[in-house]
């Protein structure tokens, strides 16, 4: 479809009978003034699932449920597990939210500046100890030091800071384990997720992942 004036295709699809759209990442931030956002949508501040039905189109951002359904499925036990977050805006830091409430006792969340990493605690449940902070406080490596999972959103993972205990949930699929001894995740399953879950608020049809992991890999270019 069209990339630009999404408010046109909302209502070109309306007309058309169209049930819903998957919104692909480069224009997912312009579609969200073109619905109804969902909490998820409003703290992420883009879209990227749309269902037509109703009076007004409603849009959802399934990738941060996504994430939490892989980190699930990969049978990391996260229960009493203690959890650091790095990024840069409160938006990245946001994307790991839904892991929040996994049941992680102590949480991290480094920003590129202290009050940016506060503003994620307003959307974050109660009961985990939290501590927000800056990249730049040395705090961060002795923060690391007592974390189970390190999640890393955006930005670069800070040098030596990943022990043979840690394991490492990288959504920028920039980061080389090394000599670490880390365990990295494999998030081989995480597209499928999040196909699962877009698809589910578009069409209101639930699937399961394995269902749609070959349709995940197309979407994501990596099959014919």
């Amino acid at each position: 479809m069209p990339a630009a004036a999404p408010e046109e295709v909302v209502q070109a699809c309306r007309t058309l009978g169209f049930g819903g759209a998957l919104i692909a990442p480069a224009h997912q931030a312009a579609w969200l003034a073109a619905v109804s956002p969902d909490p998820e949508a409003r703290r992420a501040g883009r879209v990227d699932a749309v269902t037509f039905g109703g009076l007004t189109p409603q849009g959802t951002f399934a990738h941060a449920d996504a994430l939490s359904d892989a980190l699930s499925s990969s049978d990391y036990a996260a229960r009493g597990a203690a959890l650091l977050v790095l990024g840069q805006q409160t938006g990245d830091l946001l994307l790991a939210a839904p892991l929040t409430r996994l049941g992680f006792s102590q949480i991290a969340l480094a920003a590129h500046s202290a009050p940016e990493a506060e503003k994620v605690l307003r959307d974050l449940p109660v009961g985990p100890r939290y501590f927000p902070v800056s990249r730049r406080d040395g705090s961060v490596q002795a923060l690391a030091e007592r974390s189970d999972l390190i999640v890393l959103t955006s930005g670069e993972l800070p040098p030596r800071l990943l022990q043979p205990y840690h394991t490492l949930l990288d959504l920028t699929g920039q980061v080389q384990a090394g000599g670490s001894g880390a365990t990295v995740l494999d998030l081989e399953h995480l597209g499928a997720h999040h196909l699962t879950r877009q698809l589910s608020h578009a069409t209101g049809q639930r699937l399961n992942a394995p269902e749609v992991a070959g349709a995940a890999r197309v979407l994501r270019g990596e099959a014919g």
